[in-house]
């Protein structure tokens, strides 16, 4: 039996050492994967029983580690040009699904837009979950993945805000004649416009009339410009002797086919100069169509629309788990559970221990090039060894078997 244990022992080595040459080999291929985590091959002694007449050699096994969690297997990160590639500062793992609908955890954010579906999905095709902002705060299952969608600002409509409020600013010209009637296209000293867009983002413009009638006091108006011309609305206006409005003057009136809108004039002087008024503030927008997309380090995910507005439409979560070193790699730099790894525990970056997540950044492999080859050579030494005791435990065997005949 002894010399069959060194011939096993021989193999045994060969084959441990084989194992871990193909940790190096997917190391080093994956030099440049994002987010990826170096793996490991730890040997673990396997004893046969002896007794003081003869030794039995005994084996070993293989056991693959993976630095996955932890701020010191946290790899470096590097700026990109897309606002779209993220990385975890921190702990933590982005929520993917497979095509098959199959969720899995990864640190790699290197999401681009899926031209067929407007999912954020990266290299290895995995579309990336978050909860939608669309009926206000999400509800987020703590350990489980119920609830999430995929994260896809390129299917929102076009926007549209009709417009409720504004404000004007400047200054009516104290020398100004007093006149008579009332403020309008036919009767006023001067005049401004503005414009205000209704329920379908149309714009809808304003006339507003301005005219003297007394010693600081005056008539404004809103006329809607129609076709055809109607009044909208009439205020009075009173300045003190410095010329500031006493009270706090403004024109109300309901947009066509809009909402209510009012008008704040209490910015407005008179003072002696030129008159002077304009738009200090107008809510509301024509039809705008989402440009691009911004994530902040909270998860929130914000539809960038033509207009410069910015819309709330996701929020991104991360998963914790007790042990991530025991998370089970899959294909596509993925990881899901084990029964060593703990259950998932979800919720937003920032919140119980987990990262940030830094946009327009991607954390980089964490192999090292350097240590990989010294590894390799280690392996290669190692395998000569083990195949030299199994040669030799073979020539032996062979010389017992001679003697035999």
């Amino acid at each position: 039996m002894g010399l069959y244990g060194v011939l096993n022992a021989g193999v045994s080595g060969m084959n441990a050492q084989s194992n871990r040459l193909g940790v190096v080999a997917d190391n080093i291929q994956n030099q440049n994967t994002v987010g990826y985590k170096r793996g490991k091959a730890q040997f673990t002694s396997m004893l046969t029983d002896s007794n003081a007449g003869s030794y039995n050699a005994g084996s070993v096994n293989t056991v693959i580690r993976y630095g996955i969690g932890g701020l010191q297997n946290q790899g470096t990160t590097m700026d990109t040009t897309s606002n779209t590639d993220l990385a975890i500062n921190g702990e933590g793992f982005f929520i993917v699904k497979d095509r098959g609908g199959t969720p899995h955890l990864t640190r790699a954010g290197n999401y681009v837009v899926d031209g067929s579906s407007g999912n954020l999905v990266n290299a290895a095709g995995m579309t990336l979950q978050g909860y939608s902002l669309a009926n206000g705060d999400p509800k987020v299952s703590l350990n489980s993945y119920d609830g999430l969608v995929p994260v896809n600002t390129a299917s929102l409509n076009m926007k549209t805000t009709p417009s409720t409020k504004g404000t004007l600013q400047g200054n009516l010209n104290s020398d100004d004649v007093a006149g008579t009637g009332a403020p309008g296209p036919n009767n006023y000293t001067k005049t401004k416009s503005i414009t205000t867009y209704d329920n379908l983002g149309h714009a809808v413009l304003a006339d507003i009339y301005y005219l003297k009638t007394g010693s600081g006091t005056w008539q404004v108006a809103a006329y809607d410009r129609g076709p055809p011309v109607a009044q909208l609305a009439t205020t009075a206006m009173a300045f003190d002797g410095s010329g500031k409005p006493t009270g706090t003057p403004k024109l109300t009136w309901t947009v066509p086919n809009g909402q209510p809108f009012t008008l704040d004039l209490s910015t407005i002087t008179q003072v002696a100069g030129d008159f002077n008024v304009e738009v200090k503030a107008i809510d509301g927008n024509k039809p705008s169509a989402v440009k691009s997309t911004d994530i902040a380090t909270d998860g929130t995910v914000y539809a960038v629309y033509e207009d410069g507005s910015r819309y709330a439409a996701y929020r991104i979560p991360l998963v914790t788990v007790a042990s991530p070193d025991n998370l089970t790699p899959r294909a596509g730099n993925v990881y899901d559970v084990s029964a060593t790894s703990g259950v998932v525990k979800t919720d937003f970056p920032n919140i119980g221990g987990r990262g940030s997540i830094l946009s327009s950044r991607l954390e980089q492999s964490t192999v090292d090039l350097g240590d990989e080859l010294a590894t390799m050579i280690a392996s290669q030494t190692s395998y000569g060894a083990n195949s030299k005791v199994f040669q030799t435990g073979t020539e032996m065997l062979e010389t017992l078997v001679n003697l035999k005949r």
